[in-house]
């Protein structure tokens, strides 16, 4: 076959690929994504943590509201830091490295897969060559121009099948709500998501690389070759991301996989693990040393004991869900594209095993993204504590897996990514379930405000939501997809099935979701801002400013003064009838809470003084700490 065949030239290929992905990584993760205020609880604690390090210049303690935070190591603050350096103390700072990490591990995804494809093709070209170097031993020369001929078509298949691959699974990692969700917000997930899978895409790289230097043998030298090093690199980044599970998720993916392909001790001796594990060490345990040396026993337990291991063996925050949480997790937060998960799954015939150990490493990768898959999900379910977050890491894999099941109906032929020929009908009962999938959920969205839990600070919301025509929009969208899926399905042109479901996506996302999110904004996170404001103008020198009910960091964040929480009313009156019976100054005290609230700490209109604001579901007043000394 001739050159002709290949109308894009791979750099061009290339080029275009990432001004693509580029685009949908934009609207994923950077439209918008500085236009809405922190989300209480957990952005805040991340956000002013790494601004107390800007304020304090310690770098290796971590604080918030006047107090260490030992949940989290300290990559993620540190970035947050350079950003706050870079662009200013703002929401779009916070949320940069998510963003960042989130495109960056889109754009790997893609250009291992791209790798994964040239290895596949020189191997292809390998094995021609050979054949013809065999065959011209008893064919005259006419018979080595056929043969030359073809090994070419092979390798347009083999690049064909990887450069969709590539394209499709960059694209579903991107566009799903799980992802979209993480890699918007100034929290760790995202960037341990993204060392993690990056860590692991870089180990299946070496791995397949190190298959063509078997006769060579690999390349010598005291550190792990290539992508090994890089997979080193990246999971001690995961440790200095989030701790330990930076090390044990990859650890147990790849110990897993290589034992059951045989090949455990094969690439123990190429991965050099002495020397390799050294660089993970110069990297990872630095900052450890430091912040036990300055924290002692305090960081140890906190850390290590209670953000670790109390949170796999025991309920903590009362986060605790039962075995299958995690199902509805990956079916929702993977929409829409985990109804072909089932199916991409048992198309790789995992169980036969012998089969599998007999491909060439750079076909096992829908093997390798399976473990990876099922390892974190596994992980996970068995942990006593439970987070949709948790799972973040095997969006990639999932994105993998049904990327590789598209292809091979696209390209008529999965040989060149794996041993099993392709299926065209199966995907009809795939394509039956995304329809009714697709109606499902637009009739949930209709019936959303009716079961939405009412939330003390936006009690409203339920009832605005229905009335902004959100709801409505992404039903009509939801709708018009399953149409869509419809007729193509009907028509059997399963080679577009991806095709209307991203589209319906990104539609979903701009004219739905981010409406939605805009208006939480507006009725949950804009009254405290407001409230923020009102208390750096109104604040007297040295006055505290305490808030009675659910705690919202996001007001120290805003403030960027101390605030004294109280989730109970009685502890708040008497911690004040202490205050005032020890005739401390100033004599006054702002509070902040809901009505409720302030009438439980005893509290009446006749005892607020000169300021009094309620903005949303909040009053903030000034009161004289003598009143407490009255109030039982």
């Amino acid at each position: 076959m001739p050159n002709s065949q290949f109308p894009i030239p791979n750099s061009q290929f290339r080029i275009l690929s990432v001004l693509w992905l580029l685009l949908i990584g934009s609207i994923a993760f950077f439209w918008h994504l500085g236009g809405i205020g922190l989300v209480d609880e957990t952005e805040p604690l991340f956000a002013e943590a790494a601004r107390q390090m800007t304020v304090t210049g310690d770098w290796v303690t971590p604080y918030f509201n006047g107090e260490t935070r030992f949940d989290k190591p300290p990559l993620i603050y540190w970035l947050m830091a350079i950003a706050y350096k870079l662009v200013g103390v703002n929401e779009w700072a916070v949320r940069l490295p998510s963003a960042l990490a989130a495109i960056a591990l889109m754009l790997f995804v893609f250009f291992t897969l791209i790798g994964i494809g040239n290895i596949n093709a020189q191997s292809n070209n390998s094995q021609a060559q050979n054949s013809q170097s065999k065959n011209s031993q008893s064919n005259n020369s006419q018979s080595n121009n056929s043969q030359s001929k073809n090994f070419q078509p092979k390798n347009f298949h083999t690049k064909t099948a990887f450069r969709t691959t590539a394209l499709l699974s960059a694209a579903m990692m991107a566009m799903n709500i799980e992802t979209i969700a993480w890699g918007r917000i100034g929290v760790s997930d995202m960037l341990l998501t993204g060392c993690i899978c990056s860590a692991l895409l870089a180990f299946f790289l070496g791995y397949a690389e190190s298959e063509r230097y078997a006769e060579s043998g690999l390349p010598q030298g005291w550190l792990p070759p290539g992508w090994y090093l890089a997979f080193y690199i990246l999971m001690a980044l995961a440790v200095l991301t989030k701790g330990p599970i930076g090390i044990v998720l990859p650890l147990l993916i790849i110990g897993c996989f290589l034992i059951y392909v045989g090949k455990l001790g094969e690439v123990l001796r190429e991965i050099k693990p002495i020397s390799g594990m050294l660089v993970f060490l110069a990297i990872a345990v630095p900052w450890y040393i430091l912040v036990i040396a300055a924290n002692g026993e305090n960081y140890i337990n906190s850390f290590f004991g209670y953000h670790n291991f109390e949170r796999f063996t025991r309920v903590v925050n009362r986060h605790g869900e039962p075995w299958y949480f995690y199902f509805g997790v990956v079916l929702l937060g993977f929409a829409p594209w985990s109804v072909y998960l089932p199916l991409a799954i048992a198309r790789l015939q995992f169980w036969k095993r012998k089969l599998w150990c007999k491909q060439p490493r750079s076909k096992q990768l829908g093997l390798f993204v399976l473990f990876w898959f099922l390892a974190v999900f596994g992980f996970f379910s068995i942990a006593a504590t439970k987070l949709p977050s948790y799972v973040l890491p095997l969006m990639p894999a999932a994105a993998i897996l049904v990327a590789l099941l598209f292809t091979a109906d696209i390209t008529a032929d999965s040989s060149n990514l794996d041993p099993f020929p392709s299926k065209r009908l199966s995907l009809l009962p795939s394509a039956f379930v995304n329809i009714v999938f697709l109606l499902l959920l637009a009739g949930a969205l209709l019936y959303l405000p009716q079961i939405l839990e009412t939330d003390p600070a936006m009690p409203n919301f339920p009832q605005l939501l229905q009335e902004s025509g959100a709801l409505y929009a992404g039903a009509a969208i939801l709708a018009a997809t399953a149409a869509l899926a419809a007729i193509f399905s009907l028509q059997k042109r399963w080679r577009w099935l991806w095709s209307y479901n991203l589209v319906g996506f990104i539609a979903f996302l701009l004219f739905a979701l981010m409406p939605t999110i805009v208006l939480f904004d507006a009725d949950r996170q804009l009254p405290l801002r407001q409230i923020a404001e009102i208390i750096v103008q109104e604040k007297h020198p040295e006055e505290e400013t305490i808030m009675i009910a659910f705690e919202k960091p996001s007001l120290v964040f805003y403030t960027q003064e101390p605030i004294t929480f109280f989730r109970r009313s009685t502890n708040a009156r008497e911690y004040l009838q202490k205050q005032a019976a020890s005739q401390g100054k100033p004599s006054s005290v702002l509070i902040l809470g809901w009505p409720n609230k302030l009438r439980g700490a005893g509290l009446r209109p006749k005892h607020y003084q000169d300021i009094f604001y309620q903005i949303g579901s909040y009053q903030l007043v000034r009161v004289d700490k003598q009143v407490f000394l009255d109030v039982n």
